[in-house]
């Protein structure tokens, strides 16, 4: 099988400085499967938290499945992510530091299970933001300085 990517956070890259990150199941149920088939998630605004020793998913939206029927999820609805007890004991220490906190970057099938990569990442200022633009558009004019030779 192998790797599939459902969406991916752009914003979470650009907001944040990811210090590292991790991977994560996803307890879902079935129209919210359904849905993630179609593609119909929105990782923006997102975020983990660790709630009663328990990694939690907040503000995700899934949207209802379209064919669904009285069934239907709630798309805003907390899920809880699958991770080992000792990853769970060292995020609670990794998120107690100032500033740090549990954003998720992107969501995939990898061999036919919905994964989710969160990032332990520090909010960037606005001069860190200026300076990620500044440096992807000298990698840019650079790239195009090289094909012209």
């Amino acid at each position: 099988m192998g790797i599939k990517l459902i969406s991916e956070n752009r914003k979470g890259r650009f907001n944040y400085e990811i210090l590292e990150s991790f991977e994560a199941g996803v307890s879902l149920t079935g129209t919210e499967v359904k849905s993630l088939r179609a593609g119909k998630i929105n990782l923006n605004d997102s975020f983990a938290v660790i709630q009663r020793g328990e990694l939690t998913w907040l503000n995700a939206n899934i949207s209802a499945y379209t064919y669904g029927n009285i069934h239907n999820h709630d798309p805003m609805r907390t899920r809880t992510l699958l991770v080992h007890r000792h990853e769970i004991q060292r995020l609670i220490g990794v998120t107690k530091e100032k500033g740090l906190t549990l954003i998720p970057l992107k969501a995939y099938w990898k061999n036919g299970r919905v994964k989710l990569e969160i990032g332990v990442g520090r909010g960037k200022k606005l001069y860190d933001k200026r300076q990620t633009v500044r440096e992807r558009e000298w990698a840019r004019e650079k790239g195009r300085i090289m094909k012209g030779e």
